[in-house]
């Protein structure tokens, strides 16, 4: 069976654009249309041939770029010409993206309250402090995620292959190699997850693998700060790993059998 992922359960368009405009160092007031379409187009056609299935979010906010940018290309109207300036064709865009960013950042500093309240130890409550405590991590996004998997691939050097296949067996034999090397030293870099693989197939089913042990939440992805190292660690035990596993393959073969 082809093997293929619904990308919604993680992140939504939105995230993607200002992920885009964070790592291009782009101002939000005044986007490069014609450099953001083209990065957001390129990272709808990688998922598209990892067999990602998008969301139809995804698709629209490429139609409304595309719209956009034809309107911001095209003469102004004659009415316009000469008299007041219309509003800029980004100004909608741009201010969702504000309103959107402003809502992860709310969201955001309820987690932090949340964690520190976490922190909190009543009297004579035991304290257990973790030696991977001392700095703070914070979560990595699934685009920080994909920017590295480029990274990987370009360093791979791999031949263009016509067609990959990716097979729901060889993520699961992946998940399971993971969680095995994990199991062993409980955390890993981004980078040594794919020491192992020497193919294409194999580089793409081990980054599947990684987006599905996320979902399962059973592995946290974090670093220190954007475009530092990326580290993966291990947030379950074995017998929780194969309740999932067994939830990933019973799901999978109903669905080949459908």
């Amino acid at each position: 069976m082809t093997y293929q992922l619904k990308l919604d359960i993680f992140e939504g368009p939105l995230d993607l654009l200002l992920h885009l405009i964070k790592e291009q160092k782009m101002d939000i007031y005044d986007i490069p249309l014609v450099d953001v379409t083209r990065q957001y187009l390129e990272y709808i056609e990688m998922m598209e041939d990892m067999n990602l299935e998008l969301a139809g979010d995804y698709l629209v906010m490429a139609a409304e770029l595309a719209r956009i940018k034809s309107k911001e290309l095209l003469p102004a109207p004659p009415g316009e010409e000469g008299g007041e300036e219309g509003e800029d064709p980004r100004a909608e865009l741009t201010r969702r993206l504000l309103e959107y960013q402003r809502y992860k950042s709310v969201a955001s500093k309820l987690r932090e309250r949340e964690i520190d309240r976490q922190q909190i130890f009543s009297r004579g409550q035991e304290m257990f402090l973790e030696d991977d405590q001392e700095e703070d991590l914070v979560d990595t996004s699934v685009f920080d995620l994909f920017s590295a998997f480029k990274k990987v691939l370009e360093q791979k050097s791999f031949r263009k292959d016509y067609e990959i296949k990716i097979t729901t067996l060889s993520v699961s034999e992946r998940i399971e190699r993971v969680l095995n090397v994990l199991n062993e030293r409980d955390s890993m870099t981004f980078e040594a997850l794919f020491e192992d693989s020497h193919t294409q197939p194999e580089v793409i089913a081990t980054f599947l693998a990684l987006l599905e042990l996320m979902r399962m939440n059973l592995v946290r992805v974090q670093q220190i700060d954007p475009y530092q190292t990326i580290r993966i660690y291990l947030t379950s035990d074995r017998a929780s790993q194969q309740e999932a596993m067994k939830i990933f393959q019973d799901t999978e073969s109903e669905m080949d059998i459908s």
